[in-house]
């Protein structure tokens, strides 16, 4: 399987999805291709987590 290019859907800058990482994807049954490119992925899930725990 080829390298893929996607746009982020946060920030409009394209990532390469590579072989390897969609291999991973397969491997875990993951159907989806990423949405977002590492960095804004990382911002999300930190954005995510520190609204989890200002609610308790």
């Amino acid at each position: 399987m080829a390298d893929k290019t996607i746009i982020c859907r946060d920030c409009q800058k394209e990532f390469i999805f590579t072989d390897g990482e969609q291999e991973f994807y397969r491997e875990k049954g993951l159907q989806n291709e990423p949405q977002r490119c590492p960095e804004c992925r990382k911002a999300k899930k930190a954005e995510f987590n520190r609204n989890r725990f200002q609610r308790r």
